[in-house]
């Protein structure tokens, strides 16, 4: 790729417009670049269920001047409980709130998605131009541009193209091998949902195990709504599937998955059919040895996909965002070099995140007999009545995502 003029502002395509794909556009328009956001849906996706910010995402949202914005839209959740059939608590691990230390399996930063994706696009619209409905089909690129093809037959032409469209990403399909397969799975499925807050729903994430690797977990996160999520460890073709299939086809699945589990299982699975959002997926990672080729470059879910089990997915969005743009901004006429200091920069981050992930302790806490799971509630109930998590939170000198430091801010343009 030949080295492009350093007084030319770059043309950025970003195809997705979800937390990665705000974020960037936030950062590449502060250091003048023309964004055009693409997504697909017909209007801002501002939906889904809980997450979380931690260790350098909270950092990463705090220098882009939203952190106070962020702590007004913060959903009150004051920690897990562990529950019987009865709906008694068996243990409960609160969050840790002590501001030292790592973050429990509740964050003090617990935020919904679309919250979230609200505030970013607020903070990124008046210098970006959005499209909706409208998703990238395909591309090609010489040394100069590359062009980009609209699913509604239209072609636009830009200097770069940032594939932020998920962990099923087709922009990271014609980035890798044909042949290669970026997931690393770890035989465990979920799906979740809202239903309808019923006095009993508290600020605790309730969380019931049943046997055959089964686990519903219930949080409310306003007075009208709950979230409902059901998990289950199965390696099958039929669970691997199902997650492409329609969605009353995926529905029938959970629910006769869930049918005997006990519980609040039927109002869950009656809560599912009249629910205004449900979302199944399998989790996985996504791992690839590369993030880019040539003028086309993966961000967030579509690059390094942590899993919901890392509580580093959007933390690991935001930070990405911010490397990446921030080497696009010190580096506009030698974008090679950007993409390399990208990818040099942020891996060392995503490979720490990632390798959080302990698919043997996943299945631990996934038991498959009514005795495996009275011995995890008996030990969990054990170490919370000593403090144990509590204390080992506070003592903790790193959260998840270690020691390695945010970069600098992304730096307005300046000559390569």
């Amino acid at each position: 790729m030949a080295k492009e003029s350093v007084s030319r502002l770059l043309r950025v395509l970003v195809a997705g417009g979800g937390v990665a794909g705000q974020a960037l556009a936030f950062w590449l328009t502060r250091g003048g670049h023309r964004v055009t956001v693409a997504e697909r849906f017909p209007a801002l996706r501002a939906t889904g269920a809980q997450v979380d910010l931690r260790g350098q995402g909270i950092e990463a949202v705090r220098r882009m001047g939203l952190l106070d914005t962020v702590r007004g839209k913060l959903v009150d959740e004051a920690g897990v409980a562990f529950v019987g059939a009865d709906g008694k608590a068996r243990a409960t691990i609160p969050a840790n709130t002590s501001g030292r230390g790592r973050q429990t399996l509740t964050s003090e930063y617990e935020i919904m998605r679309g919250d979230l994706v609200r505030i970013l696009h607020d903070a990124a619209r008046d210098d970006t131009e959005y499209v909706f409905g409208r998703s990238v089909d395909g591309f090609e690129q010489d040394e100069h541009k590359v062009v980009a093809h609209f699913s509604d037959g239209s072609s636009g032409e830009f200097d770069l193209l940032v594939g932020a469209d998920g962990q099923g990403s087709r922009i990271r399909r014609t980035v890798l091998p044909e042949a290669f397969d970026p997931y690393w799975r770890v035989g465990i499925h979920m799906a979740y949902w809202f239903v309808p807050r019923i006095a009993s729903d508290s600020n605790i994430r309730d969380t019931y195990m049943a046997p055959g690797g089964r686990q519903i977990m219930r949080r409310s996160h306003n007075p009208t709504e709950t979230q409902v999520y059901f998990v289950i460890r199965e390696e099958s073709g039929e669970a691997s599937a199902i997650h492409r299939a329609p969605v009353e086809h995926q529905q029938e699945f959970w629910a006769s998955r869930f049918r005997d589990a006990g519980w609040q299982t039927e109002r869950f699975i009656e809560g599912m059919r009249t629910s205004p959002f449900f979302y199944s997926q399998e989790i996985a990672q996504v791992r690839t040895d590369t993030w880019s080729k040539g003028r086309v470059v993966l961000a967030g879910d579509a690059a390094h996909c942590t899993s919901p089990y890392s509580g580093m997915g959007v933390s690991g969005g935001l930070v990405g965002a911010h490397v990446l743009a921030g080497e696009i901004n010190r580096h506009p006429g030698d974008l090679p070099t950007a993409l390399a200091n990208y990818d040099s920069v942020l891996r060392p981050f995503v490979n720490k995140i990632q390798g959080e992930v302990n698919p043997r302790l996943l299945r631990l806490g996934m038991p498959m007999t009514r005795r495996a799971i009275d011995a995890f509630q008996a030990a969990t109930a054990l170490a919370c009545f000593l403090r144990v998590p509590g204390i080992a939170a506070r003592l903790s000198k790193q959260d998840r995502g270690g020691n390695w430091q945010l970069p600098q801010d992304p730096a307005p343009i300046s000559a390569s």
